[in-house]
């Protein structure tokens, strides 16, 4: 089964339906998610009971949005409690703790952010909210001078864009404080099959232009960062699902690996792959396999011949989030034709409307090896040279 909800369905996702024949449920109106007349959309509760028949059932969905109807709809199956222990970050962090015995993290509420006394926290430290998406809210902080800055800074966030999104997927109601990890971060999509066993499907190095920046600008995939990463990803999949006894469940994940080797998991988003459509689109954009296929068929990727032939070439998710410095009210338009002359390969560029999502959209692009300076480029870029105002 395949849940579909805002704010966002691709037209890789709805081609993937129609072609396989996947049951599907929307959740929004056909209009809200610009889905086509054809698609094999069930009403609400023939997927229920479709579903329900299996206490591990094979469900993926585009959209946290629709984590209310599973939790709802789906609680005599395995689903809401698998979710709740993942977004929840400070029961996922307790939930870890055997395994990272000494890695400082705490709850707060928002009414006492201003309040708390910082002056123990392990700077620099991480604040994100306890139940998030993106990098909404989440600021990394160096000293309890600038705590109370950043703070207010998380306050102003929160408030333009809470809106977007229901509280299971973004509740700022809580945030939690955490040790910062130095290292390089990952992101992959993965699946634990009917037995349990985890395949991985795509892995991608998150790039940042500062020691300060926590943005999603650049994800790069490569050969490279797959043949390295695939073995310890797998590795800590296979440890995460034998301690929550995780069976047919899709995974986008975010890990940061320190210089000594040490894996130290961000968060674990279940159900879906990378949002908005992004990393299993890009993944067949990329590799020519579709993730989506490859999880509801339990198939596993043959890295070495889908690698074959693309040692020099690098494959990016670029996010065109709004960091102009004007609010979007003040924008009048983007150029993305402008953008598009930057780089030497887009694959697929999607617009979007910053008034109603606050980013201007996704570009696709491979990019050869020895061309590495246009990823620089706009992972430094504040997209100031492609709007008019």
């Amino acid at each position: 089964m395949i849940l579909l909800d805002k704010p966002y369905v691709s037209d890789f996702l709805q081609h993937t339906i129609l072609e396989n024949g996947y049951p599907a449920l929307a959740l929004s109106s056909k209009e809200e998610l610009n889905l086509g007349g054809r698609l094999p959309l069930m009403n609400s509760e023939e997927a229920k009971d479709i579903i329900k028949r299996n206490e591990f059932p094979k469900v993926y969905t585009n959209s946290e949005n629709s984590i209310d109807w599973i939790e709802k709809n789906l609680q005599k199956t395995k689903l809401p409690d698998i979710i709740d222990l993942f977004k929840d970050k400070v029961r996922f962090r307790r939930f870890l703790n055997k395994y990272y015995p000494d890695y400082f993290f705490e709850e707060i509420k928002l009414e006492d952010l201003l309040t708390v006394d910082a002056s123990g926290y392990p700077f620099p430290v991480v604040l994100k909210p306890k139940v998030g998406f993106l990098s909404v809210g989440v600021h990394k902080i160096y000293s309890v001078e600038e705590w109370n800055k950043k703070v207010r800074k998380v306050e102003n966030e929160i408030e333009k864009v809470s809106r977007l999104y229901p509280a299971s997927v973004l509740n700022a109601g809580a945030f939690i404080v955490e040790k910062y990890i130095e290292g390089d971060e990952y992101a992959f999509d993965a699946y634990f099959g009917s037995n349990g066993e985890p395949v991985v499907l795509n892995i991608f190095k998150h790039f940042f232009s500062s020691e300060d920046d926590v943005s999603d600008r650049v994800y790069l995939s490569s050969g490279e960062i797959i043949n390295k990463k695939l073995r310890p990803f797998t590795e800590f999949l296979d440890m995460l699902g034998n301690s929550a006894d995780l069976k047919n469940v899709p995974l986008h994940v975010e890990v940061r690996i320190t210089k000594d080797g040490k894996l130290f998991p961000i968060e674990v988003n279940p159900m879906r792959f990378g949002g908005w459509c992004t990393t299993a689109d890009s993944t067949y954009l990329s590799y020519g396999f579709n993730s989506i296929e490859y999880f509801f068929n339990q198939q596993k990727p043959d890295w070495k011949t889908i690698l074959s032939g693309r040692d020099d070439k690098l494959y990016s998710i670029i996010v065109l989030d709004n960091t102009t410095g004007y609010e979007p009210d003040e924008i009048k338009s983007f150029d993305y034709d402008q953008l598009l002359q930057h780089f030497e390969h887009p694959i697929e560029l999607r617009k979007m409307n910053v008034a109603d999502y606050h980013m201007f959209g996704f570009l696709f692009c491979e990019t050869d090896r020895s061309n590495f300076r246009e990823i620089e480029y706009i992972l430094k870029s504040d997209l100031n040279e492609f709007i008019k105002v």
